[in-house]
């Protein structure tokens, strides 16, 4: 490892585009971190509001920025990512935050662990709903011990770390893939032979809000996910989920939460919440679980 001061050099990749009134505060808290070995790279997709005029502020605390056309989220940060010269990489999308002290954190983790192999540590994130000020954590040791990784997501994207390594084995994220291509990547990751540690730590603040693009995908995202289960299940979960999203009465609900039990092992309210529910469908959620 690239050491300073026993500190691993660490990459964090920022994409962004149109994102300015969120950029700053991602900025302060990736550079309000005081990591000695860190290596920031912000990845800007040509945007037309004030983003660029924030990354000029902060960019003598920036190691390289770049704003330009790209061809979508994946795109900009397999480009970052092809600049790093961190031993342990992440990415952090330009509404999101890291909280204090969590590059320290990891870069002491990734040392304790004694090895440069395929190794990947994921922690726990505080869901922000922007609209109502609600909070909810996570409890990622629980939840991957009680769900497979192939049908429930429960790496939470801007808590997690990797080896540059596990980068070089696993390849690129898929630039085919909008709204899952985090997820696909893990299940890569696991294929080759990944190694999972989930940290018992907040690491990161993830945001949710009207332009969230996790909550306005609609049917393609719907597609995608499917897409994935067909790939990586050696069950026809794909099919079964694109079926049944598109009527969630507590009818078919409860027959697809049967099936689910029927094929492994799975957290059916957080598989539920993670792949079909807007806060405003809670009130079929809550009937659900209270039956």
């Amino acid at each position: 490892m690239t050491k300073i001061n026993n500190f691993p050099r660490i990459t964090i990749v920022t994409p962004s585009f149109n994102q300015g009134e969120y950029l700053e505060q991602t900025i302060q808290s990736v550079i309000g971190q005081d990591y000695p070995n860190l290596e920031y790279i912000v990845m800007d997709g040509g945007s037309t509001d004030n983003s660029v005029d924030i990354i000029r502020k902060y960019e003598s605390h920036i190691s390289h920025w770049e704003s330009g056309p790209d061809s979508g989220q994946a795109n900009a940060i397999n480009r970052g990512f092809a600049l790093a010269t961190g031993d342990i990489l992440a990415w952090l999308n330009s509404d999101d935050m890291y909280l204090p002290g969590v590059l320290d954190f990891v870069g002491k983790s990734f040392s304790a662990a004694g090895k440069d192999e395929l190794l990947i540590f994921f922690a726990n994130c505080i869901h922000l709903v922007e609209e109502t000020g609600k909070a909810f954590g996570s409890n990622v040791r629980h939840t991957s011990l009680v769900n497979d990784m192939e049908l429930y997501d429960y790496i939470v994207q801007p808590s997690c770390f990797w080896t540059k390594k596990t980068f070089e084995v696993v390849g690129e994220l898929s630039e085919n893939l909008t709204y899952a291509f985090d997820w696909e990547w893990f299940l890569r990751a696991k294929n080759k032979g990944g190694e999972f540690v989930p940290l018992d730590k907040f690491l990161s603040i993830y945001r949710i809000h009207a332009g969230h693009k996790t909550s306005s995908g609609g049917l393609e995202r719907i597609k995608e996910i499917s897409e994935i289960y067909n790939e990586f299940c050696s069950y026809d979960v794909g099919e079964m989920y694109l079926k049944y999203h598109s009527d969630i009465k507590i009818k078919k609900l409860r027959t697809l939460i049967s099936k689910l039990h029927f094929f492994g092992k799975i957290d059916v309210e957080k598989w539920i919440y993670r792949f079909f529910f807007r806060e405003k469908e809670w009130r079929i959620f809550d009937q659900i679980t209270k039956m």
